[in-house]
């Protein structure tokens, strides 16, 4: 008899682990996909096409709300958890509704789950969403690419479109982006790699993805995992980098699955250290002392810079920040925030006043974001929403602090103001040196 299996995902985990594991697996049935945290993914199906001989009709998708009606319906034995930056109360709740429906709650480690790379691998992952991941990339590709070494990036997947279309995708310039239709959340993450000249790849399919990145016509001496949310990689790393938030002090422990990675990690950085409570920093270095002594420690600010300051002094800002920061990250504060603060702003309007549509939708889902706005675009009716919501504002300026040109996507009338940020090491160790280290491990060569 096949097990019938339920995988409870988000858009990305859970194609992840049905594609390693359960596709061709025929001691299992995969009975169906459930959705959450991502808005108007439910009600589709995982395409034939990407499903393998097992599934020639595909596999339907649902939303979570309805999962324990599922279990019981579709006669479900097992229900695998496989999405991430959730409280340990929050999955265990599930794994009480999901028991209590009748079947098994189980979650799938690295084991069963990653792939093998025949190039040097790098993962950058991080315990929370919106502790600087995307920054630490960069730092690290910049350290790299100065070395003469040609890097490759994997994005953890963001598929909301069309996922046969989506199964493998190569970003090697802007144009790209509007060619793979791509959401303000992927272009916020796609955008900065091809601004500083390494191809990045995503999608669905990470065998297939991670093998074109291997053979990409640019050339590739070393795989960087760019990670989503607070996952652990896709892809075995050599050397895998987990980054910490001292804003959030005790979520390093507390959150499902980051402090995987901070428990494998072989680096933990320490971001936000110019911006973090003394005491919150203490306590996020002895919580990595306790889960993972092994681990080196770099600590780092995230330096701002503010094209013209002079529109936040002494004004009433609006600021827009990163989505998923605010969404599911749970953050209280992020970059333009801190810029706000720092460049001595009157007030920072509420714009909750101003939301419409999905913005206002969002809001709801979210009460607890205060007086900032997410800067949410996972479709064209949400983007136009975040473009309403910014116009009826009543302000005198906006601080941007999204990681792409925000007015690239949608028209801003009023005057702004774009926050950059950057991981800046304090001191030793830094990666310059650990770097060095893993080109010499790993016999690499500059190329000219």
């Amino acid at each position: 008899m096949k097990r019938k299996v339920i995988i409870i995902g988000a858009a990305g985990r859970d194609f992840h682990n049905f594609n390693t594991f359960f596709r061709d697996n025929a001691a299992y049935e995969v009975v169906a996909f459930t959705a959450a945290q991502i808005p108007d993914i439910a009600g589709r199906k995982y395409p034939a096409s990407l499903c393998g001989k097992l599934y020639p009709n595909g596999i339907p998708i649902y939303h979570q709300d309805e999962l324990q009606d599922l279990i019981v319906r579709l006669n479900a034995d097992e229900c695998v958890f496989s999405y991430s930056d959730v409280s340990y109360q929050t999955v265990m709740a599930l794994g009480a509704k999901v028991n209590a429906a009748g079947a098994d709650f189980s979650m799938m480690g690295h084991k069963n789950t990653t792939l093998k790379s025949t190039k040097p691998v790098i993962a950058v992952c991080a315990v929370r969403t919106g502790c600087g991941k995307s920054q630490t990339s960069r730092r690290i590709i910049e350290v790299l690419m100065a070395k003469g070494l040609r890097v490759i990036a994997l994005r953890h997947p963001m598929p909301y479109g069309d996922l046969e279309k989506q199964r493998v995708q190569r970003f090697a310039q802007i144009s790209d982006l509007k060619a793979h239709n791509c959401t303000i959340e992927e272009m916020e993450e796609y955008e900065p790699h091809i601004a500083r000249g390494n191809i990045i790849y995503a999608g669905v399919d990470y065998e297939a993805i991670l093998r074109a990145a291997e053979s990409d016509p640019s050339g590739c001496d070393v795989i960087l995992w760019d990670g989503g949310n607070n996952d652990f990689s896709f892809i075995k790393p050599d050397l895998l980098v987990t980054v910490t938030d001292p804003h959030r002090p005790g979520n390093e422990l507390s959150y499902y699955p980051g402090e995987i990675s901070l428990r494998m990690a072989d680096v933990a950085v320490i971001n936000k250290i110019d911006s973090a409570d003394k005491k919150d920093i203490e306590t996020l270095r002895k919580n990595i002392a306790f889960a993972n002594p092994r681990a080196t420690v770099i600590s780092a600010n995230s330096a701002l810079t503010v094209s013209n300051p002079d529109l936040i002094k002494g004004k009433r800002v609006l600021v827009i920040e990163d989505g998923p920061t605010l969404t599911h990250g749970d953050m209280k504060i992020g970059a333009g925030t801190v810029a706000a603060q720092r460049f001595g702003a009157k007030e920072l309007i509420d714009p909750r006043p101003f939301a419409v549509g999905k913005i206002k939708e969002t809001f709801q889902t979210y009460p607890k974001i205060g007086k900032l706005l997410p800067a949410m675009g996972y479709g064209a009716q949400q983007i136009a929403d975040l473009a309403a919501t910014v116009a009826r504002a009543d302000c005198d300026s906006v601080v941007i602090a999204t990681p792409i040109d925000l007015q690239r996507v949608i028209s801003i009338a009023k005057p702004s103001a774009r926050v950059e940020y950057a991981l800046e090491e304090i001191g030793k160790p830094n990666f310059e040196e650990l770097l060095t280290a893993f080109i010499k491990k790993h016999n690499l060569k500059a190329h000219v």
